[in-house]
């Protein structure tokens, strides 16, 4: 006993020998220059450690004090501001509808500087389990490695779902849940060994949803509330590069038309007021009712000559779900053409409220386009308008709802132009939305300075993804898949 008390002694003399005092600092009015910059954000009360440092090559020592509004304290020091999850779990449950108020210190070769206090505010409205998203090379790699990995919000762990290495030749994409719940989930595979996996009730299969009357294979997936359709497109997809170093990669649609798919039976429902040899439709989703199917649609053009002058507008049709029919005519919401715009993405939030688009110069491919940005459609008011304080000068593109319709995650380009980062932000019921914030890692300069991929259609999950892998890999291989079946357009 008397050995163990030594020891204990010991080794909390030592742990205070570490500890630098802050002596004589240099105080100055600018907020601390922290990667990432979390100064002010709105932060959900389970999300994990909102760590950061300072991107300087001299690689400064921290040391970070953050009192809670209401109780609580956290005390840090080193080279990243790193705070333990059980300590910083416990601050944000008793603070949660208040703020934490952050001190930074930062020790350099000519002594410290003490930075003017910061504050992150804690929601009381949680985030989802988790974020589901493809990891890929930032551009159009033959072969590169890529896979669906899923993020635990409340910590650090990532956990991959499928890689492409599973067989070859493999390409993964165009994952879609439902409501944020995996059980119902759709994963295309393009490849050699091509298929649709489709896991709902438990059970899984691999579908060929491509058909002698459509296009191709269903990309672009968006369930219907009830679990009974998913909506999709069939896409003629081409791309073409640029010679300037302002923009690489173009892609288009030669064609496409949007359908809505039946599990039970095994079909496609289709309409020929969203089947126009006119016009081009993509990017498919149910409203929360399920009553309404939003999509974007373009006026065709001669391609690839013409490809800067197609321009999609945000349409909408009824759909019926107790028979799976369509309504008699095409409704236009957002009419972006008109200004000499392209619209991308709608996403519906799914207390009915808003619908968030993507808003760019022309096209259907925001990704690659500098000037793209995120709006908000007020479904009851009509009003359309910029997330000012969401977008940057650089590309915000694809972006989803958390099913409390309060949290949003998009990706944007804004770190440095090409690689893309998830990030994340609160919508009031009001509409407002607050800073966003990009997802937290435990040492966050060197994730993200040394990660070879770029973030790529992100969406919440409420719990973990399930799917055989081993199963999987098996079946791809067998070449053995489930023919859909589409009825005639009407």
């Amino acid at each position: 006993m008397k050995k163990y008390f030594l020891y204990t002694l010991f080794f909390v003399a030592i742990l205070s020998a570490c500890k630098r005092e802050v002596t004589n600092p240099t105080l100055v009015t600018d907020f601390p220059p922290i990667y990432p910059d979390y100064v002010g954000v709105t932060i959900p009360v389970n999300i994990a450690p909102m760590n950061f440092d300072i991107d300087e090559e001299s690689n400064p020592y921290l040391d970070v004090t953050v009192k809670g509004g209401k109780e609580g304290m956290l005390h840090v020091q080193g080279n990243v501001a790193q705070f333990p999850l059980k300590q910083w779990k416990e601050l944000l449950t008793k603070n949660q509808g208040d703020s934490l108020v952050f001190t930074v210190s930062v020790q350099r070769e000519a002594g410290w500087t003490q930075y003017r206090d910061f504050s992150m505010y804690v929601s009381n409205d949680s985030i989802e389990y988790g974020v589901a998203y493809r990891l890929v090379a930032p551009g159009y790699v033959a072969l590169g490695k890529m896979g669906i990995y899923e993020r635990d919000l409340s910590c650090f762990d990532e956990h991959k779902v499928v890689e492409n290495t599973l067989v070859p030749l493999m390409c993964v994409n165009c994952h879609s849940v439902n409501k944020t719940n995996p059980a119902q989930l759709s994963l295309h595979i393009r490849g050699k060994h091509g298929a649709t996996l489709m896991q709902t009730g438990g059970e899984a299969e691999l579908l060929n949803t491509k058909t002698d009357s459509t296009l191709a294979a269903c990309v672009y997936p968006y369930w219907h509330p009830s679990g009974e359709y998913i909506a999709y497109s069939t896409n003629d997809t081409k791309q073409v590069f640029h010679s300037t170093k302002e923009k690489i990669i173009e892609v288009y649609d030669n064609e496409s038309n949007v359908m809505v798919y039946h599990p039970r039976t095994h079909s496609l429902l289709r309409t020929s007021l969203v089947e126009q040899t006119t016009a081009f439709e993509t990017f498919p989703a149910f409203s929360p009712d399920g009553r309404t199917l939003y999509f974007c649609s373009a006026s065709a053009k001669e391609l690839p000559k013409d490809y800067d002058q197609i321009r999609y507008d945000l349409c909408s049709i009824a759909f019926n779900p107790e028979d799976g029919t369509f309504g008699q005519r095409i409704d236009t919401l957002v009419n972006a053409s008109a200004h000499g715009k392209s619209i991308s993405f709608p996403r519906p939030s799914y207390d009915g409220r808003y619908l968030m688009y993507t808003l760019f110069d022309y096209g259907n491919f925001s990704i690659w386009h500098k000037e793209a940005d995120l709006w908000l459609l007020d479904l009851q008011t009509g009003e359309q308008r910029p997330l000012t304080t969401i977008n940057s000068d650089d590309t915000e593109s694809f972006h989803n709802w958390s099913s409390n319709s309060r949290w949003c995650v998009f990706s944007s380009r804004r770190d440095d132009g090409r690689y893309t980062r998830l990030y994340f932000t609160h919508i009031s019921k009001e509409g407002v939305a607050a800073k966003p914030f990009l997802m937290p890692q435990e040492n966050p300069i060197e994730y993200y300075k040394e990660l070879p991929y770029a973030y790529n259609v992100p969406d919440f999950i409420n719990q973990p993804i399930e799917v055989n892998t081993k199963s999987l890999g098996e079946g791809l291989l067998s070449d053995e898949r489930t023919q859909i079946t589409a009825k005639a357009a009407k």
